[in-house]
């Protein structure tokens, strides 16, 4: 049925689920898993009244949220290892979570997205926006949504 599997992670209780049950599907199947997590840039803008961040602080920030990835990552291929299941672990450096998502599976090759949705609606969604919506919307991979 599925050859490769994408699991898009950040870290949280309901994101974990979402891996879990990507893992089991994985096992299931026999497929692959390309655990993937997305690390924001560093916002660049600057504010009246802010101050602005040496680059050497910049990148300190940015290693220390790429080693969380990674960590983050490990533990999903710890998880995957465990049930048998072959994993791949990738991290997208953008500022749009979405859009990493979907060119993550366009180049991994992958049959399936799985990716938890926190279920926002009303103004929250409108003032938090949903990256499950977008790739939803756009993406060509089919999209497995768990809440």
């Amino acid at each position: 049925m599925y050859k490769r599997i994408l699991v898009a992670t950040d870290g949280s209780s309901l994101s974990k689920k979402a891996v879990a049950n990507a893992i089991q599907l994985a096992s299931s199947c026999g497929a692959e898993l390309v655990a993937m997590k997305v690390v924001p840039r560093y916002p660049q803008t600057y504010f009246e009244g802010s101050i602005p961040l040496s680059a050497a602080e910049i990148g300190r920030i940015e290693k220390q949220w790429a080693d969380a990835a990674t960590e983050n990552l490990v533990a999903v291929q710890k998880s995957a290892t465990a049930k048998g299941v072959a994993c791949k672990t990738v991290t997208v450096k953008s500022d749009v979570v979405s859009d990493a998502i979907i060119a993550t599976a366009k180049k991994q090759k992958v049959d399936l997205v799985v990716m938890a949705s926190h279920g926002r609606k009303g103004i929250k969604r409108l003032l938090l926006g949903s990256e499950t919506q977008q790739v939803l919307t756009h993406c060509h991979t089919p999209v497995l949504v768990l809440r």
